[in-house]
């Protein structure tokens, strides 16, 4: 492949061990304006990015995510805000008396800021520096908030960890993906039948039936207990969005 935008897409995988290689700033502050680059929704910019450097803090969040202490080995780790707040401090600025975010603003500032959250990850991969995607960074709103200092209309959408892999992550086999078929629908939506099912599974159910394997993917993933705590958290952060304005007022 001689693209090297794709090479790199196709070369790219998660990395949770990083070697004690610092990443520069010079090279931190080309991923951080990679960021910037993203298309935003109307170039409004619904997005902050935290820095997280402060050592305890990093700590608190790996432990906050699910447990996940590599985290706080990372050379750079960094919050996706989706940013509702600064827009309404923007148009007060000048006098105005906006409505209250709803959920449809919501989803516009978590597509803005995944979206520069991916060009950080693409970034980083030219550089040869590996990330990790903390979806768990929607958990425990309550000490999220509080540990981050999130107003409200502000949530956490997404968190990365960056670090240079150490060689056993370089040749660690990246994880088969499913094939174009499996995922493409054609101008509608198209529910799949068992046997698609079936086939589209095949040979990724590590030498395991579908059935066996299903069950116990479901079990660790969707019924987990960190699942139900994202699903928890996420009714805290949607009070702000979903709430009559007499009510939202009170929080």
């Amino acid at each position: 492949m001689t693209n090297e935008i794709l090479k790199s897409l196709y070369e790219r995988k998660s990395v949770r061990i990083f070697t004690d290689k610092e990443i520069t700033q010079e090279d931190k502050n080309s991923i951080l304006h990679a960021a910037l680059q993203a298309p935003s929704a109307g170039c409004q910019l619904l997005y902050t990015i935290l820095d997280i450097t402060d050592k305890e803090k990093k700590e608190r969040l790996a432990v906050l995510c699910d447990n996940q202490l590599f985290m706080a080995n990372a050379k750079m780790m960094l919050v996706f805000c989706a940013d509702c707040q600064k827009w309404l401090s923007f148009y007060e600025e000048a006098g105005l008396k906006p409505r209250n975010p709803g959920v449809g603003d919501l989803l516009l500032a978590v597509e803005d800021a995944l979206i520069a959250a991916q060009n950080t990850v693409i970034a980083a991969q030219s550089l040869g520096i590996g990330s990790c995607y903390i979806g768990d960074i929607m958990e425990n709103a309550e000490e999220l908030k509080t540990l981050l200092q999130l107003p409200k209309y502000v949530y956490p959408a997404c968190m990365l960890v960056f670090g240079y892999p150490t060689e056993q992550q370089k040749q660690r086999k990246k994880p088969g993906r499913f094939r174009v078929s499996d995922i493409v629908c054609e101008n509608s939506y198209q529910k799949k039948s068992g046997e698609q099912i079936r086939k589209m599974f095949s040979g990724k159910t590590d030498k395991k039936s579908y059935d066996e394997w299903i069950k116990a993917f479901c079990k660790r993933k969707y019924e987990s207990d960190f699942s139900k705590e994202m699903n928890r958290s996420m009714e805290v952060y949607l009070r702000d969005f979903l709430a009559p304005k007499e009510e939202q007022d009170k929080f």
